[in-house]
């Protein structure tokens, strides 16, 4: 389909361009930016006038609960709530069940995902076997099947050993390892540690459960030579910030996000003991939401990520402490993450961190994507979304097409939606 997006203002953080032109599409690629080539002919028009056209949306951290849920169509409303929040490319964590440790479970991941047509899925492969911290997985195999890094999603490896050599391992072959910093004796709570957390009676998980872990993750790093490349996931406090802004200026292979919820609410937003908001990693105090601020908006982290985890009902309606951790994002992403730059970052930076920061984390495992992925450039490939930031909604389960209805923002008016959005040049979503 040949596709002309008319009179929007294309706005791309990596190269920087803000402009009202037109975007002609054929092939699936980007043909031109500006005016259409003379002759050009579209089978389809779209008038984006008073509307942004942004690059496609590529989120680090969304889970789609496949395998695992193929009963309830899980794939097919996670992949549909993605594009209709403008991400066109997501990696999904390791943790499904049964968890993504073997190459045919990745590959029928992969060909469900492609066959809906809509977002990119890249999967992220368990690092250690059904995420037991204790024999590694066959990476080599898991990433000819699809995989572009290993990680453990929130089950940390208790025994350093086995960290250390799975970072030898991933070194020796250039694989990328994700973890989220936990340390597993200390992150058992459900609420961050805490003057609130201490009057409400609910077990708290330090800070230092974060820090510790980071301290061991770095400590490995600078022990090897040529170390691996380490993501680090969802980071969630100001001492963190510290370490891994250390860390970086002394040259350690670290990359680094922080999920849009530890970004915009604090514990205070627990409320009266509200499910909606027990979440992993914890909400913690208005002094580390603002340092997480601060440190998305000068790079120290790289990326801002949605952290979607569906949450059916059933585990969610129960008390605190017992209700399932996460929260439905996808659709959420993108007007928080400009509600967020509205605070004195900026739109740009807020853009950059939910698209092109992204990329760049993912670097060559997006092979022949990677000279597109996550930004507008001519002859590059057709990811991209027509957001209207002018269009006010509320959050509500009917207006939600996650098959996860329950956030911590959850009746609050957001401002901007996305109106539609191509992957590869495909209709994905809109009208």
């Amino acid at each position: 389909m040949k596709i002309l997006i008319q009179h929007g203002r294309v706005i791309d953080p990596a190269s920087g361009r803000d402009e009202v032109a037109d975007v002609a599409i054929a092939a699936g690629r980007i043909l031109s930016i500006g005016r259409a080539a003379p002759g050009f002919t579209p089978s389809r028009t779209i008038d984006a006038a008073g509307c942004w056209v942004l690059p496609g949306l590529l989120d680090l951290c969304a889970r789609l609960r496949e395998p695992g849920h193929e009963h309830a169509h899980m794939l097919e409303s996670e992949m549909a709530a993605a594009v209709a929040g403008g991400v066109t490319s997501l990696v999904c964590p390791p943790d499904t069940d049964p968890v993504l440790d073997e190459p045919g479970l990745v590959e029928m991941l992969r060909m469900r995902a492609e066959k809906l047509h809509q977002a990119r899925v890249f999967p992220q492969g368990a690092l250690t076997r059904a995420l037991q911290g204790e024999v590694l997985t066959e990476m080599g195999l898991l990433t000819a099947a699809g995989c572009i890094a290993f990680g453990q999603a929130d089950a940390p490896i208790v025994n350093t050993q086995v960290l250390q050599r799975a970072l030898q391992y991933a070194s020796t072959f250039d694989y990328a390892i994700w973890l989220r910093p936990l340390d597993p004796w200390l992150g058992g709570g459900v609420a961050a540690s805490g003057p609130l957390a201490m009057r409400m009676g609910l077990a708290g998980v330090p800070v230092m459960a974060e820090t510790i872990a980071l301290h061991t993750v770095f400590e490995l790093l600078r022990s090897m030579a040529g170390a691996p490349r380490v993501h680090l996931c969802r980071l969630s406090s100001a001492a963190g910030v510290a370490l891994l802004r250390q860390a970086k200026a002394e040259g350690l292979r670290v990359t680094a996000d922080v999920s849009i919820h530890s970004l915009l609410l604090t514990d205070e937003d627990i409320g009266h003991f509200d499910p909606h908001a027990r979440l992993n990693p914890p909400l913690r105090q208005a002094r580390d939401r603002d340092a997480l601020a601060a440190a998305l908006a000068d790079g120290t982290l790289d990326a801002l990520v949605s952290d979607h985890t569906p949450v059916d009902a059933d585990a969610k309606q129960l008390p605190f402490a017992e209700a399932e951790p996460g929260a439905t994002a996808l659709e959420l992403l993108l007007p928080l993450a400009l509600q967020w730059g509205q605070g004195g970052a900026g739109p740009m930076r807020a853009l950059a961190a939910v698209t092109h920061g992204p990329a760049q984390v993912l670097g060559g495992a997006l092979g022949t994507l990677q000279a597109s992925c996550g930004r507008l450039v001519e002859g590059g490939v057709a990811d991209l979304c027509v957001f209207d930031p002018q269009a006010r909604w509320r959050v509500t389960p009917a207006a939600l097409r996650s098959q996860g209805k329950h956030t911590p923002f959850d009746g609050r008016e957001l401002t901007g939606r996305v109106r539609c959005t191509l992957v590869g040049g495909y209709w994905a979503h809109g009208e």
